[in-house]
C-alpha cells in the first residue's frame, strides 16, 4: 500500500520493538552486538549478510532514521552521519580522487564554500564554483576530471531556488551524478530525486529535527545511477581490496552507494551519528509536515510585510511575486518556498548589527530550521571567512541579514521585527 507523507513521517522504518513491544523506537545505546557464532561474524564482516557489528557502522536506532529519510526522499537507501558537513564529505568520498573536481553553486552556505574551496584541497580535490543558473557555464565547467555537480535546493542564506531538473539534464548528458543539498527545503517541500538528482544530502540538524537539539547529517541514494557505465567511479565499480575484490555496484546494485557509505565511508572516516541524536531526529520528523506548513505560511506573511517596510531595501524570499525565482516554486517546491530568506537593510552593516541586537523574539544564533525564529548577520559570522566577492555571490553581503522564520504567531514576529528595524534606524 502506498502511504501518504504524513503517515510515512511517523511510521516509515519503525515497528514495535520485538523484545519489549515499545512503540517508540528505542535508543540502542550500545557500541557492539553479540554474534550468533563465528560463521555469523565472518558473514557480516564479508558483507555477505546484513546486520549489526559495531555502532560506528550500524545501529538499530540510526537504521530506522536512515530508512525513514530514504523513504520520505524517494530513495533506495541512506547513510546517516554526524553533521551536514560530514554528509557532504560522505557524498563526495566514493566519487572523488586526487586531481578530480566537481562543479558547484556559488550560492552555497558559507561553511560549505569554505569546506569546498579550502579544506578539500588537502584531499587533492577541487571545487569549481559557478552561477548555478548559468547552464552554459555549468556545462562548460565540466571536464574529463569532473566527478559530480552539486547544488542546494533552497540556497542558504538567500533562499534562491535551483532548477534541479535543468541541472539534472546537464549532469545526465555528462554522465555525472547530481548531488542536491535538500536541507532548507526538506522532502516535504521538494523531492530532488523525482527531479533527477542522484544523491540528496541533509543537515538533519535543521528542519528535520526542528528543535535545535542535536547535530546530524544524511546522504540519500536514489539508486538510479549506473556507477559502472564510464569507469569514472572505481570505488563503486571496481574490486574493493578490503573486501576480497568485491565490486559494490555489481554486488549491491541500486544500494551500492549506500553499502559503500557504511562499509567504507563510516568504517574509515568514522563520522558516525550517535543513537540519541537519531532518536531526537526521528521524533522531530514525526511533525515535519505540520512544521513546514507553518514555516511557509509565516515566512510568506513576514516577507510580504518586510518588503513594504521603509527601512528595508530588498527581501529575497522566493515565495514573493516580486522574486525572480517565484516561477520555480510551483515546479521545484510546490508546497512552498520554505522559511529561509535574507533582508537587505538600507542602513548597511551598522544597521544590520543594531537590528540583530534589538530583536527580542528572534534568537541570534548560527543555526536555521528551528521551531523558533532565528536571525544572523552572515557577513560577520557564517560567511565571515569569504572574500567580499564570494559574500555577494552567496547573497550574504554586509547589508544583509539572514532570517529563519519559526512557527510562532506571525503577528508577534512582525511586531518584533518592526521595533528592531525602527531602533536600528533611529
Amino acid at each position: 500500500m502506498a502511504y501518504g507523507f504524513d503517515t510515512l513521517q511517523i511510521h516509515a522504518g519503525a515497528r514495535p520493538d520485538p523484545a519489549t513491544g515499545a512503540r517508540q523506537t528505542p535508543i540502542y545505546q550500545t557500541t557492539a552486538y553479540v554474534f550468533r557464532d563465528a560463521d555469523h561474524a565472518a558473514a557480516l564482516f564479508n558483507l555477505q549478510e546484513v546486520g549489526y557489528i559495531y555502532s560506528r557502522l550500524t545501529n538499530p536506532t540510526v537504521a530506522v532514521l536512515q530508512e525513514r529519510i530514504a523513504t520520505l526522499e524517494g530513495g533506495q537507501g541512506a547513510v546517516c552521519c554526524s553533521s551536514g558537513h560530514a554528509a557532504q564529505i560522505m557524498a563526495l568520498f566514493p566519487l572523488m580522487a586526487p586531481g578530480k573536481n566537481f562543479v558547484t553553486s556559488n550560492r552555497l552556505y558559507g561553511g560549505s564554500v569554505t569546506q569546498f574551496s579550502q579544506t578539500i584541497k588537502r584531499f587533492g580535490w577541487t571545487a569549481k564554483f559557478v552561477d548555478i543558473d548559468d547552464y552554459d557555464a555549468v556545462a562548460a565547467a565540466v571536464d574529463s576530471d569532473t566527478q559530480a555537480i552539486f547544488t542546494e535546493t533552497i540556497a542558504n542564506p538567500g533562499g534562491h531556488i535551483a532548477d534541479i531538473r535543468a541541472l539534472a539534464d546537464i549532469a545526465d548528458k555528462a554522465g555525472l551524478p547530481l548531488i542536491v543539498d535538500n536541507t532548507s527545503a526538506t522532502p516535504y517541500l521538494c523531492r530532488p530525486i523525482e527531479l533527477g538528482a542522484t544523491l540528496v544530502v541533509h543537515s538533519t540538524t535543521k528542519y528535520l529535527t526542528g528543535t535545535g537539539t542535536v547535530m546530524g547529517g544524511c546522504v540519500v541514494d536514489s539508486g538510479n545511477f549506473d556507477w559502472s557505465a564510464s569507469g569514472k567511479f572505481p570505488s563503486l565499480s571496481e574490486p574493493e581490496p578490503a573486501y576480497h575484490g568485491l565490486k559494490f555496484h555489481e554486488t549491491f546494485g541500486p544500494l551500492a552507494f549506500t553499502f559503500h557509505g557504511i562499509a567504507v565511508g563510516l568504517r574509515d572516516l568514522g563520522m558516525t551519528m550517535n543513537p540519541q541524536a537519531a532518536h531526537y531526529t526521528l521524533m522531530g520528523i514525526e511533525t515535519l509536515s505540520l512544521r513546514m506548513q507553518r514555516h511557509v505560511e509565516n515566512a510568506g506573511k513576514v516577507a510580504a510585510w518586510l518588503e513594504q517596510h521603509p527601512h528595508v531595501a530588498a527581501v529575497t524570499y522566493a515565495g514573493l511575486p516580486s522574486s525572480p525565482y517565484n516561477d520555480r516554486v510551483e515546479r521545484i517546491c510546490p508546497k512552498g518556498a520554505g522559511g529561509l530568506f535574507t533582508v537587505a537593510l538600507k542602513g548597511g552593516y551598522d544597521a544590520c548589527v543594531k537590528f540583530v541586537d534589538s530583536l527580542e523574539l528572534f534568537s541570534h544564533v548560527a543555526n536555521l530550521g528551528d521551531a523558533r525564529s532565528l536571525v544572523i548577520h552572515s557577513a560577520s559570522t557564517t560567511h565571515r571567512q569569504l572574500t567580499p566577492e564570494q559574500q555577494q555571490a552567496a547573497g550574504a553581503g554586509p547589508e544583509v541579514v539572514r532570517i529563519s522564520i519559526g512557527i510562532e504567531d506571525a503577528d508577534d514576529l512582525i511586531a518584533d521585527l518592526d521595533q528592531a528595524l525602527n531602533t536600528a534606524h533611529g
